[in-house]
């Protein structure tokens, strides 16, 4: 099954886009690379949000930087996961980032497969704060195969 088919089953919307302030996704050469997407979920990991709900948020993420790969390339299938930046919302002492990017990069391996074109780099960090008290943000980056 292609990764597009495997995203239609998940209900995934890659409806389009309006046009924003920064473009959402970028081609360089054959690589895609995106701009950081934020949670719909607000707040501060470790504080009032559980790594559950971190994990979904960064789920969130993934599935809003789909949509802007697909609607800038016209398809999610032919690509590599190259590597994602994951960026938390953290309260000081929490130490799980990599817990909640997990989010992310899980739905990505369900998609393009975990020892596949799924199998990505990844670095997971902890911020004092995010864009609009987004949970997280997370950018990716993607290889035209």
């Amino acid at each position: 099954m292609s990764p597009s088919e495997k995203a239609q089953e998940l209900g995934l919307d890659f409806s389009p886009q309006e046009k924003g302030y920064l473009n959402l996704c970028i081609r360089s050469g054959n690589l895609l690379i995106t701009s950081g997407h934020t949670s719909d979920a607000k707040g501060v990991l470790g504080g009032a949000l559980s790594v559950d709900d971190g994990y979904a948020a960064a789920r969130d993420c993934a599935e809003k930087i789909l949509r802007s790969v697909h609607n800038a390339h016209g398809t999610i299938d032919g690509l590599r996961v190259v590597k994602l930046l994951g960026c938390v919302y953290s309260a000081g002492d929490f130490t799980d980032q990599h817990l909640v990017i997990n989010g992310a990069s899980d739905l990505l391996h369900e998609l393009y497969g975990k020892d596949g074109d799924g199998y990505h780099a990844r670095s997971a960090l902890g911020f004092a704060a995010l864009p609009t008290g987004a949970a997280v943000e997370v950018e990716a980056i993607f290889e035209i195969l």
